[in-house]
């Protein structure tokens, strides 16, 4: 569990951190193309970065969640299949329903994805 909760903040972090440096991007963008006096303001294009940032970390999140998700269903599945093996077809429908987060969070992400 301790490694877990390694993983799960240096991923935040990380997140974190390419959030900053995409808004930071855009701010320097945004400075490069004041315009002159005189002259008409260049269109500004959306900031696409943190669509993207957005899109990953709703698949990335999911997929974490499915994954703890199917770890403790998984385990309770194969021992209530030892105990009682005629109760299979309704542990394989637990698993499934734990992995469909991850679907979700994928379904999500295309959504984001298909505004940029």
């Amino acid at each position: 569990m301790k490694i877990m909760k390694r993983i799960l903040i240096i991923t935040f972090c990380v997140s974190i951190a390419l959030m900053a440096y995409s808004l930071f991007n855009y701010a320097k963008a945004d400075v490069a193309t004041t315009p002159a006096v005189g002259q008409e303001a260049p269109v500004k294009a959306p900031s696409t970065g943190l669509g993207y940032m957005a899109a990953a970390m709703a698949t990335g999140l999911s997929t974490i969640g499915a994954g703890i998700a199917v770890a403790y269903v998984g385990a309770a599945a194969v021992g209530a299949i030892a105990e009682k093996p005629e109760i299979t077809g309704r542990a394989l429908i637990y698993v499934g329903l734990a992995e469909g987060i991850a679907i979700y969070g994928l379904i999500i992400s295309i959504m984001i994805l298909g505004k940029l």
